[in-house]
């Protein structure tokens, strides 16, 4: 399922990865290289499926830990609000 920030969040590339700027209460987070690439992929209309492929096939990372990984970001942004 893809996944779309609501419309108070905010993001950033920077050369260490992606910065999250929830406007209603002022938090940020921010993500490193692997996150950003799981978003980014979530983004552009991947599923879960095909973020834990990119991750498999971008870094030295085996499938059950990108899942987990995968599985645990998406939880996370969520529970912050800050995607549907």
């Amino acid at each position: 399922m893809p996944l779309r920030f609501g419309t108070d969040v905010s993001t950033a590339e920077t050369q260490y990865g992606t910065v999250l700027l929830d406007q209603r209460t002022g938090d940020y987070w921010e993500l490193n290289p692997t996150g950003a690439l799981v978003v980014r992929t979530l983004m552009d209309d991947g599923d879960e499926a095909a973020a834990v492929t990119a991750l498999v096939s971008r870094f030295a990372i085996d499938r059950e830990r990108a899942q987990q990984d995968v599985t645990a970001l998406v939880r996370d942004l969520r529970n912050a609000g800050l995607v549907s």
